[in-house]
């Protein structure tokens, strides 16, 4: 399948409105992260991996809350420190959940949801054709009007460093939980960007697909 395809251009060119597969609500608030149990450190990174085929299964509402905590939310609510690094505490990277129901931005402060496209673009986060079906995709965005006092030459640098902290961590959670994901480099951030409808100075870094394991077929 081609780029094109994915993307679902219409005749004049131009992105055709997908609807949701489900009900899309404004706003998404997760109950408390589930802060113990799991693998042990140790177990986990011996579990690490990346995967590329995903059921269709979607993720339990904890499980979804549990994830995004751990790719950056808030551990030290005293001081509003992240589980992610992050250069000059600017918290420049905000994390999109593209969704069958729209696309997502995860709000750490709230530990929440707040809906930003009432439209199912998990397709165009990649050019996989995994990426339409699992369960979810995550989208690393580094807003750059929050990094005025990192110079210009420095900024991708930090950016892409707090977006891989923030991509190692799901890595992680997915691999205690038993889950699947991938992180993925190869996206059409200028497509991607137009079906997120971002601002200015705001920028896709990487995507990351993350679902159940597809069950292994029956023999």
């Amino acid at each position: 399948m081609n780029t094109l395809s994915r993307l679902g251009l219409g005749p004049k060119g131009q992105l055709e409105v997908r609807r949701p597969r489900a009900e899309s609500v404004p706003t998404l608030v997760f109950p408390p992260a589930c802060t113990s149990g799991g693998l042990p450190l140790m177990e986990a990174l011996k579990q690490r991996q990346s995967q590329r085929e995903f059921a269709t299964t979607p993720l339990a509402e904890q499980t979804l809350g549990d994830l995004l905590w751990a790719a950056g939310g808030v551990n030290r609510p005293a001081l509003g420190g992240r589980t992610a690094p992050r250069a000059m505490d600017s918290q420049e990277i905000d994390v999109y959940v593209a969704l069958p129901e729209g696309l997502y931005r995860y709000e750490p402060a709230g530990h929440l949801l707040c809906l930003e496209v009432p439209r199912d673009v998990r397709a165009e986060t990649g050019n996989q054709d995994f990426t339409a079906e699992a369960a979810l995709d995550l989208v690393y965005v580094v807003d750059n009007s929050r990094v005025q006092l990192v110079q210009d030459e420095q900024r991708e640098d930090y950016a892409y460093t707090t977006a891989g902290a923030m991509a190692q961590n799901v890595y992680l959670y997915c691999a205690s939980q038993g889950l699947a994901t991938v992180l993925r480099a190869w996206v059409d951030r200028g497509a991607l960007r137009a079906a997120m409808e971002l601002g200015v100075g705001q920028q896709v870094l990487l995507a990351q697909t993350v679902g159940y394991p597809e069950p292994d077929p029956v023999a």
